[in-house]
């Protein structure tokens, strides 16, 4: 019976791809280098078989784990069944084809707290690797071809990237003023009473001295204040009494 167990379970991204490599060189030794005992074990007159690779790189061909659900993604069932009824390089590139498969879903499990920058460097490390299918089949991966689409296209990708690094400063400059704002208006006190009060209260601002003022300790309300083009405090007033007189 196999033992496909997470009691292992890595959570980087390097601990991931050490467990997919291990997994992937496993797996792939038995579709090359030891195919033959590999072919001999796919006997199709046993029960359902399973081909496992480990994180210490050993492979083994066993039934699935009888845990529902099992610890870890199981790979495919029933790979000897087939191995009779096809040819032999074709039983053995649909192997392969499950196998990438298995590894893939293995690997995404392990990574399922991963953040999308993580989980994409988890596919970029495995990308670099060739496929189980690309070795066994013996085919190279397709380059990329650059075309005057795709030139263009980066541009335009590197110019929005431009763009949205410009806005993110902008918008970072602009956090950074409200924020400055909100410490002036917390470090606001009130020149008559001399507290903050509470943060929903109604304000008003001296023309003249500049100050502000609770509403109510000067006695102003919201409607009042409309009304009122040019305010003055109680002490510029009194200021501008004396003046005139």
């Amino acid at each position: 019976m196999a033992t496909n167990s997470s009691s292992h379970s890595p959570r980087t991204v390097e601990e991931i791809f050490k467990d997919f490599s291990a997994r992937h060189a496993a797996v792939l030794r038995a579709l090359t280098t030891d195919v033959e005992d590999f072919y001999s074990q796919c006997d199709p007159e046993r029960d359902n078989l399973c081909l496992y690779g480990h994180p210490n790189e050993s492979w083994e061909v066993a039934v699935p784990a009888e845990e529902v659900p099992p610890e870890l993604p199981e790979p495919v069932l029933g790979i000897n069944f087939a191995r009779d009824g096809m040819e032999r390089r074709d039983w053995l590139s649909l192997v392969a084809m499950h196998t990438d498969s298995w590894l893939l879903s293995v690997a995404f499990y392990f990574g399922a707290r991963l953040n999308r920058n993580e989980r994409s460097r988890v596919f970029t490390l495995i990308n670099d690797l060739p496929t189980v299918f690309e070795a066994v089949t013996g085919r190279k991966p397709l380059k990329d071809k650059p075309s005057v689409d795709s030139g263009k296209k980066s541009k335009n990708n590197a110019k929005r990237e431009k763009q949205m690094k410009a806005n993110q400063r902008l918008q970072e400059e602009s956090d950074d003023e409200d924020e400055g704002n909100e410490d002036e208006h917390e470090e606001t006190l009130c020149g008559s009473c001399g507290t903050n009060g509470n943060e929903d209260e109604f304000w008003i601002g001296c023309d003249m001295c500049e100050k502000w003022y609770h509403g109510k300790c000067v006695k102003i309300t919201p409607a009042k204040a409309q009304s009122i083009k040019e305010y003055r405090c109680p002490s510029c007033s009194n200021k501008r009494a004396k003046h005139m007189a």
